[in-house]
């Protein structure tokens, strides 16, 4: 990485002492911390693999040493679990939004709506599908079970809507989609980037493919859970 483009980052993320005006170890620093940790592990990710992101990457990112920041995250993994965690807050957010605006639907456009939230959210489906089983693997149990709020919420959103906008589907059925359309988000994303080399060796192996966007295989999913009809 060139020392410009570290600086760049370093000071997109980096916090003065006047941005944070609040007392030494409190909650909101604590967590004014973190946040930064994250962002800037955010930032690494558009660029490089999960592999080739460290922890020393991280910290050159950001305000704090190698050291420092294991004061709030004892593993990389951590750091990528909250990231995720993160993820599945923001797409709450998006589903909390669409509740409050729509007080009815079709079939067809909660499959709609439900495809165009989640695939708003490519980190999410990435780290689901390249990296979600090292980071639960390597994070501590107490890390793991915020994550594990945080996904729950994300269900509990889905059945809302469901809900909602199903009112006639059962319990039962409501179980049966949550158990098919919650793994299904976990294999999308190497479906929708495909290498150059993959391509060619795609091609070399006699497999015919046809690219589709996430939104795509996504929507086709859902509609096939929600029994939209032709």
């Amino acid at each position: 990485m060139s020392a410009l483009k570290k600086q760049s980052r370093t000071n997109k993320f980096r916090l003065s002492k006047e941005e944070y005006p609040i007392s030494r170890g409190s909650p909101a620093l604590t967590a004014a911390r973190k946040e930064e940790i994250i962002a800037a592990c955010a930032e690494l990710y558009e660029t490089m693999s999960f592999k080739e992101i460290t922890i020393k990457e991280i910290a050159a990112a950001t305000t704090f040493t190698r050291t420092s920041i294991y004061n709030y995250f004892e593993t990389k993994e951590e750091i990528f679990l909250a990231l995720l965690q993160k993820e599945y807050e923001l797409w709450d957010e998006a589903m909390d939004a669409v509740m409050v605006q729509k007080e009815s639907m079709t079939r067809d456009e909660l499959a709609q709506t439900l495809a165009r939230t989640l695939t708003q959210r490519p980190r999410l489906l990435r780290l689901l599908s390249m990296n979600h089983f090292d980071m639960e693997a390597n994070s501590r149990p107490e890390r793991l079970a915020e994550f594990k709020i945080a996904f729950g919420s994300s269900l509990t959103h889905v059945t809302r809507m469901l809900e909602k906008y199903i009112p006639e589907m059962d319990d039962h059925a409501r179980q049966q989609f949550l158990y098919a359309f919650f793994p299904f988000i976990y294999g999308i994303y190497p479906y929708t980037s495909v290498t150059e080399k993959q391509k060619l060796a795609m091609e070399q192996a006699g497999i015919s493919y046809v690219y589709q966007s996430a939104y795509d295989l996504t929507y086709t999913c859902l509609r096939k859970l929600l029994d939209v009809k032709p």
